[in-house]
């Protein structure tokens, strides 16, 4: 008898785990939304670069339950400098954002904080947030793209969203660093089909680009730069181009990513 009760108590265990297995996930599913735009400090435009890793990374951090936690799943802005999740959960979080503008969390070498302008916000409903940065670069089309014989030529001109001195001022203290950081490496023109056109979005064989080594572009520095696509459009064909530039600054700090600031999108018709 003894050895029959205990064989029913495991039974009885074995029956109880088993039941626990197949039980509903009663959590709500996350239901908030979250709305935000990355603008330039000094015009209020937005940042425009690209959709995808080498755009604008968003980092949730929800803070509701302590400070070591482990961050949400990154996404990333659109081509405009806007952002949306609509799957999160109701609390408080530290929202935070990288691209190619002066980083908002600073800290030196030991890890101690420099600057911080995050955000901190409870998330509930709609909830929208606006970040103001410094734009490493601003790249315009200085006038219209011309077609010649299948082959876009445009006119850029880039000039520097932060001084030399006070992006030297804020990122020299955070450590190991290089006066390479702001020489201006590329600009790249991307031509597609597609209307979010960027690197993720281009159509190798007519993007082009232009390489510069050193401190090369410094004296081209706000003046018009003509770049023209590779390869023979097709006559009647309709593509977007968008033109874009970057420094020697990886962001965030040390992750090997050099973003590229962007134009806005042009429709160009190849007659």
């Amino acid at each position: 008898m003894k050895k029959t009760s205990i064989f029913i108590s495991l039974a009885s265990l074995f029956f109880l785990a088993s039941c626990s297995m197949f039980e509903l996930d009663n959590y709500p599913a996350p239901a908030e939304t979250l709305k935000g735009e990355v603008v330039d400090i000094a015009t209020g435009e937005p940042v425009l670069t690209d959709q995808g890793s080498e755009g604008i990374r968003v980092r949730l951090i929800e803070t509701s339950w302590g400070d070591n936690v482990t961050p949400n799943p990154d996404f990333f802005c659109r081509p405009d400098g806007t952002f949306q999740n609509t799957r999160v959960f109701k609390g408080r979080y530290n929202v935070q954002v990288d691209g190619p503008f002066i980083p908002l969390l600073r800290e030196d070498e030991r890890g101690v904080p420099l600057a911080d302008e995050t955000k901190d916000i409870d998330i509930e409903g709609v909830t929208e947030v606006r970040f103001e940065v410094q734009p490493f670069l601003k790249v315009e089309w200085v006038d219209e793209p011309r077609v010649v014989n299948g082959k876009i030529q445009a006119k850029v001109r880039v000039t520097r969203g932060v001084s030399e001195e006070e992006f030297r001022e804020k990122i020299e203290p955070m450590g190991g660093y290089s006066n390479s950081f702001q020489n201006i490496t590329d600009i790249q023109l991307f031509v597609s089909y597609s209307s979010s056109v960027g690197y993720r979005a281009r159509d190798e064989r007519w993007s082009s680009e232009i390489l510069y080594t050193g401190s090369s572009f410094n004296s081209l520095v706000g003046e018009p730069i003509t770049i023209e696509s590779n390869g023979t459009i097709p006559s009647g064909r309709i593509v977007f181009i968008r033109a874009a530039a970057r420094i020697n600054y990886d962001t965030p700090a040390g992750s090997g990513t050099r973003r590229w600031n962007y134009s806005d999108a042009k429709e160009v018709l190849v007659r």
